[in-house]
């Protein structure tokens, strides 16, 4: 006698050095889409996240072209200038040195660095750092692209066919997408929404000042190291 597979899937458009929730996000389900294939919005976590130094909180910023390219989706975005890479690296070197576990994870996030620097993609660059960083975490949720997955007009549409795509029963969303998710055409499909939340994480050791969670998922490895996953769980 045959069984009903549940099977959890989430689809979000791929950041830089993405903060902790984007990770709790990937580690909450089966399978995890990089939606990429849509517009690139400028001024936002695609090709930025933050960090923390003794000066403040920092952005860190890959260089885009963007010039002329208002229509231009994520995954068309070209890199600008060549350097940036290394400077990020002595920029996480600089301000992270003197934290707890930074020797310990030194090599791996240099490595992704030294990567991605030989790679003029934004999408593919952030696909290297996420993809690079889950075994750091202990996540092991494998990671699609949506532009492998088939296409469908419109926005609800879409995310529904990419489920479809990968056999989802769930479709588990970040709790901003309420405005727009239609949750009946979803229920018609036979896939359930849930929606993320990102309320409960606890602090952890943090160099630089008044704690902030908002920052990037590297905050979290140099400060805590092969204890990072455990500042995931989410606590009520």
């Amino acid at each position: 006698m045959g069984f009903w597979m549940q099977k959890k899937v989430a689809v979000v458009q791929s950041n830089y050095i993405p903060w902790k929730g984007y990770f709790d996000l990937i580690r909450s389900v089966d399978a995890f889409v990089l939606y990429d294939d849509v517009q690139y919005t400028r001024r936002d976590w695609r090709n930025r996240n933050k960090i923390k130094t003794a000066q403040g909180e920092h952005w860190l910023t890959v260089p885009v072209k963007n010039r002329g390219r208002y229509e231009q989706l994520i995954n068309e975005v070209q890199v600008s200038e060549p350097d940036w890479a290394a400077k990020h690296w002595k920029t996480l070197e600089m301000s992270y040195r003197r934290a707890s576990c930074f020797a310990q994870m030194e090599a791996a996030v240099r490595a992704l660095y030294e990567q991605a620097a030989g790679v003029d993609d934004l999408s593919r660059i952030n696909q290297l750092f996420i993809t690079g960083l889950c075994p750091l975490l202990g996540i092991q949720t494998p990671i699609y692209r949506s532009e492998d997955l088939g296409y469908s007009e419109g926005k609800n549409e879409r995310l529904i066919q990419l489920c479809q795509a990968l056999s989802a029963t769930e479709y588990l969303s970040g709790p901003a997408a309420g405005c727009y998710l239609d949750d009946a055409a979803f229920s018609a499909a036979g896939i359930e929404v849930a929606y993320m939340s990102y309320a409960g994480y606890p602090e952890y050791p943090q160099l630089h000042g008044e704690f902030q969670h908002a920052v990037s998922i590297i905050d979290l490895l140099f400060n805590t190291g092969s204890d990072a996953s455990t500042f995931l769980e989410r606590h009520p």
